[in-house]
């Protein structure tokens, strides 16, 4: 964080410190430099200095919506746009007139589409085109279509669900009444009237609640994925008078805060109101995405909206994702693409000594390489078998692997014994681009928490170094087939070992599962391996590796 100090010890000296509750003012008069607001921790005196941190310069005032809209900030390319953002959001890459361009560049970062581009461009070269440019740009335009017909589906998807969330209801203070609108709608400086079970639309200051003391207990499983209940409490003063809907209304609070930011757990601001300030802090914020739980009724006032908002800040920008298969491809078509210029190479060399020979044996025909030299004809031979040779790399490979991404996210789409029946939820691909990484698991860490969480997971199939366990459904456990001495087993010395593969991976399912195998019980839970050892016709028991 960027801080300014004073040049010497008169200039610290010359230092106004006024302390109000939790923040300091400071003030050099010696340099002209205006009032600054820092929290009292973050002022230090050191040696010769005297630091302070930069003032806070995110102003919100309360039901006034005017006084944000005159703000603006630098933009790109010298233009401005409003500081305080609405709290419509956007996640989809394309729009109309960007679809087409941008969608290029990227199928562009492909090696294979570099390469056959590159094909195409020599063929259009009537000296060494031993082919019709025609040829190789009917299959790469089907190919270029067909992905980007895949991509435009995925960003529809992402613009439904756009629309879906800015389009979710709110109740909005609107003169003295609360009014229903949408999220979209949603103003910094607003007063928004939450209910049970409803979710936070943008980072607020928790201003008071139904419960006692103005509690509000919220469920942030959206954010962090944790589904005990986190409570966050107003302020003492609020929660007094603002004790009615046209209390509330009549609000004319200021907050002066830190710039939007990504820090989810960290928040510095002041309340100013009737004359007074009052310390803001984490545990007075209300975040975006948080689920209001076991609270009636709580009124907030919208610091951060749209991108400004936390949440959204730690989403970044989205970005084109390659598999591991794709990474593989683009080192596969390097390589190819080096050998079949080596090839070339060797053939164009070959074909130059034969030319000259061929004219040194028949020099009647003098006059038809009149123009012409054995080296400039290898030079232009090695294009020419660049060319022929290109099919090397099938295109025809590529498009199939299009269809098949393309058809496998429909049967994802469609399997029946991935829909959740209780809540009516079925299996949805949003991206067709990653459906060969689905289930490529390389790493897998546990630990011996959640004792007292419900953790359903039924276990089906899984394959591991080649070898496939659980072929025969739900009824995995050996004690429901015959197995022979050789049969999804695997030798270690004396020992067979089954791979430890449960609903949860984790120490102590480890001894559960033993037990339905009918082993006997480990003598120590700190058990630190996913592979029981069982021993096999009268061998000796060796517990948990």
């Amino acid at each position: 964080m960027r801080t300014q100090a004073c040049n010497s010890r008169e200039e610290a000296g010359s230092f106004a410190l006024v302390c109000v509750k939790s923040f300091a003012i400071l003030s050099c008069p010696n340099q002209g430099r205006k009032l600054e607001w820092v929290p009292r921790s973050f002022c230090a005196l050191g040696g010769d200095h005297l630091l302070a941190f930069p003032a806070f310069t995110w102003e919100v005032r309360a039901n006034d919506r005017n006084y944000h809209l005159q703000f603006k900030k630098k933009s790109a390319f010298c233009l401005t746009k409003k500081k305080y953002a609405d709290n419509a959001i956007k996640t989809a890459k394309y729009n109309i007139l960007t679809f087409l361009p941008l969608n290029l560049y990227e199928q562009l970062h492909r090696l294979a589409n570099v390469y056959f581009l590159f094909v195409i461009i020599l063929q259009t070269f009537p000296e060494i085109s031993t082919l019709p440019w025609y040829t190789l740009l009917f299959p790469l335009s089907c190919l270029l279509i067909i992905r980007g017909l895949r991509d435009l589906i995925d960003d529809i998807g992402r613009h439904q669900s756009d629309r879906k969330i800015n389009s979710r209801p709110c109740e909005i203070l609107s003169g003295k009444r609360f009014r229903w609108q949408k999220w979209c709608d949603i103003c910094v400086g607003d007063i928004v009237r939450l209910r049970k079970e409803n979710f936070v639309p943008a980072d607020m200051l928790l201003l008071c609640s139904s419960e006692p003391s103005s509690l509000c207990y919220v469920e942030t499983a959206d954010i962090d994925g944790e589904t005990n209940l986190k409570f966050r409490q107003a302020l003492l003063v609020t929660h007094r008078e603002l004790e009615s809907e046209e209390s509330v209304a009549a609000f004319d609070g200021k907050v002066v805060c830190e710039e939007p930011n990504s820090r989810m757990h960290s928040f510095t601001g002041t309340l100013e109101w009737k004359g007074e300030t009052y310390s803001l802090d984490s545990e007075r914020i209300l975040l975006r995405g948080c689920k209001i739980r076991n609270t009636d009724v709580c009124y907030g006032l919208v610091i951060y909206a749209g991108f400004d908002s936390k949440i959204m800040r730690n989403c970044g920008k989205i970005k084109q994702k390659k598999t591991k298969l794709d990474h593989m491809m683009d080192r596969l078509v390097i390589i190819i693409f080096l050998v079949l210029l080596v090839i070339s190479l060797c053939l164009a060399i070959a074909s130059g000594f034969w030319a000259r020979r061929f004219q040194e044996k028949h020099s009647y025909l003098s006059t038809l390489y009149k123009h012409t030299t054995p080296a400039k004809q290898a030079f232009f031979n090695f294009w020419g078998f660049t060319i022929l040779l290109s099919i090397i790399i099938p295109m025809s490979m590529y498009i199939t692997f299009e269809f098949i991404y393309l058809v496998n996210s429909f049967f994802i789409n469609w399997d029946l014994e991935m829909y959740y029946a209780i809540k009516d939820i079925p299996a949805k691909a949003r991206s067709t681009s990653l459906i060969d990484q689905l289930g490529q698991i390389e790493y897998i860490f546990s630990d011996k928490t959640g004792t007292l969480t419900q953790n359903i997971m039924s276990f089906k199939k899984c394959c591991i170094n080649g070898t496939i366990y659980g072929a025969w459904g739900m009824s995995f456990w050996p004690e429901h087939k015959t197995l022979s001495p050789s049969a999804n087993w695997e030798w270690r010395g004396h020992t067979k070992c089954w791979p430890c593969w449960t609903s949860a991976v984790i120490a102590r399912g480890c001894q559960s599962w033993v037990s339905r195998m009918g082993c006997p019980e480990t003598p120590s839970r700190n058990t630190k391996g996913l592979f029981c050892s069982q021993p096999y016709k009268g061998s000796h028991w060796d517990g948990c590796n």
